[in-house]
């Protein structure tokens, strides 16, 4: 019997503990537990670590004072934080911009939308070989992002430059067996698009998606040559806050629309990236 007791107590003070465990870390910002009245709602949003991870954390403190709380969740790829929006694992995303929400959709039968525009990501042809495009050799290797959307846009951009050539008409929406002109005989390979940076000083250029190679820039110190950039100009390539369908209306879905384009975050992203993201409102 002196053994069991001894055995409940011990049982009973590490049930304590965890209690007191669950109770002292919460997920629930701090205004709601110095308040006990008040109701804060949360929203799960996923990003891209860089630079829509960043740029979310500035915008949710604005949120949080309109009782909004933001869960930032991070995703590595392009294609998990639309599933997992789908699942209603999340609230919302910020990652995409509308042509790959589009085309994503369409190809999985999904019911999402846009809210709304906050930054633009210039595509950007990079290098850590060469400092110009007239120093690509003949039969440079060149990649370019493999999803469909952002490789037609990697294509535009080289024919752009003048060194490809597609099809007549296909615009943005051009693959590789659309190219008719290739006077460098460029050696074009597809890859996905978060192993660009990776694998740039494997290859003569790459054409990298702006939040890849600024993530690589902070965490793997990579420098690499700017050797040509989208135009800002009638860009529909804007990054964009997405949600399910119906829900454009939640109001704290529309309290977080206005953080995300606010001045301070304006002036975040402006003070921040050096041109490689831009405001898109």
């Amino acid at each position: 019997m002196k053994q069991l007791s001894k055995v409940l107590f011990t049982s009973s003070l590490l049930s304590m503990l965890a209690v007191a465990g669950c109770n002292k870390k919460s997920d629930a910002p701090a205004e709601q537990q110095q308040q006990p009245g008040t109701t804060v709602r949360t929203l799960k949003v996923g990003v891209n670590p860089v630079p829509h991870g960043e740029i979310l954390r500035v915008a949710a403190p604005l949120a949080e004072r309109d009782g909004v709380h933001v869960e930032v969740i991070e995703f590595t790829d392009y294609v998990q934080p639309n599933i997992a929006l789908a699942d209603k694992q999340l609230d919302a995303n910020y990652f995409q911009h509308v042509p790959y929400l589009e085309r994503f959709s369409a190809d999985r039968k999904l019911s999402l939308a846009s809210v709304g525009p906050v930054h633009l990501e210039p595509l950007g042809m990079y290098s850590t070989k060469h400092a110009a495009i007239s120093a690509l050799p003949e039969g440079a290797k060149v990649t370019i992002p493999a999803d469909p959307t952002n490789a037609g846009r990697a294509l535009r951009l080289l024919e752009q430059q003048g060194l490809l050539q597609l099809r007549e008409g296909v615009g943005s929406s051009g693959t590789v067996k659309d190219v008719v002109g290739n006077p460098k005989k460029l050696e074009l390979s597809e890859i996905d698009a978060e192993q660009q940076p990776r694998t740039l000083q494997d290859v003569d250029a790459a054409i990298i998606n702006g939040n890849y190679f600024l993530e690589a820039k902070k965490n793997l110190q990579l420098d690499a040559k700017v050797l040509a950039q989208e135009s800002a100009q009638g860009n529909p390539y804007a990054n964009i806050l997405v949600v399910r369908k119906g829900d454009e209306g939640r109001p704290e879905i529309k309290t977080l629309m206005k953080a995300l384009q606010s001045t301070e975050v304006r002036r975040y992203i402006e003070s921040t990236y050096g041109g490689a993201v831009i405001p898109a409102f």
